[in-house]
């Protein structure tokens, strides 16, 4: 569907640069993630920065016998859409009108160029890779609405339904042995909204970070070092608005903080 994808990938980009809603999908939705991923590389092409890190997501169990594919779908992060929180609060746009949730994440830094052709049997085969983990959230909002709503193929084709992530402090549990009992809690304007764990993510986060390395080899992108992965929401979706205060804490006080604009 070239002309179809080319025409819904610029629909989003419009939206997306003027910081406006959009009351509709701009097409068909795509049938299948490969359809999906089209009209995503398209966006991406459109895109006026560059590719810093990826976020991953689960394909929640009502849409996989429609898509039955992948269990994950991935989405890209941008350069300006990377924000540090460890001095002071991040701020990032969402779109009026649009779909607006906040996710806390464990974001995985990539220390080392990871060959395209690499294999992982295990995820903790990936150690070497790894840089270390912070505390993040992850700005899940686009300008249509009923994005979530129309699965995982609309999701996919607008960056995975991304805002940009917040990079809050290292975790330094990673380091002393591993994330299996690191806990974490979401809260908005004040207000407990969500907790969670590193196991709410199957497999870990690293097993989001192997699932991300071999989807990207198929599009021939790899990993690269100071690449950044949002491994996936560890206390749920949030949905909440603009003007909301959000602040995601993991055990020992690590935490990233976002006021939504």
């Amino acid at each position: 569907m070239p002309e179809t994808a080319d025409m819904i990938a610029e629909a989003f980009h419009r939206a997306r640069q003027d910081g406006l809603a959009l009351a509709d999908y701009p097409g068909e939705v795509p049938k299948d993630l490969a359809t999906a991923y089209e009209i995503q590389e398209r966006a991406i092409g459109l895109w006026p920065d560059q590719v810093v890190g990826w976020k991953v997501a689960m394909v929640a169990e009502p849409w996989r016998a429609a898509y039955p594919t992948s269990d994950r779908i991935s989405g890209p992060v941008f350069s300006k859409r990377l924000v540090s929180s460890i001095t002071g609060p991040a701020q990032l746009k969402a779109f009026p009108g649009g779909f607006i949730a906040v996710e806390a994440e464990f974001v995985v830094r990539i220390g080392r160029d990871i060959p395209a052709d690499a294999t992982f049997a295990k995820a903790d085969d990936l150690l070497p890779y790894v840089a270390g983990v912070h505390a993040g959230i992850e700005l899940a909002a686009s300008p249509l609405a009923s994005l979530n709503d129309l699965g995982p193929g609309a999701v996919v084709s607008d960056f995975g339904n991304n805002s940009g992530v917040i990079i809050g402090d290292e975790i330094t549990s990673f380091a002393d042995g591993g994330l299996e009992a690191e806990v974490s809690s979401m809260a908005v304007n004040g207000q407990e909204v969500g907790t969670g764990s590193a196991a709410r993510i199957p497999g870990g986060p690293l097993e989001a970070v192997r699932y991300l390395h071999a989807h990207l080899a198929e599009r021939g992108r790899t990993l690269k070092a100071g690449d950044w992965v949002s491994t996936g929401a560890s206390t749920g979706i949030h949905r909440t608005e603009i003007g909301a205060s959000c602040k995601a804490v993991f055990k020992g006080g690590a935490s990233a903080s976002l006021t939504i604009l």
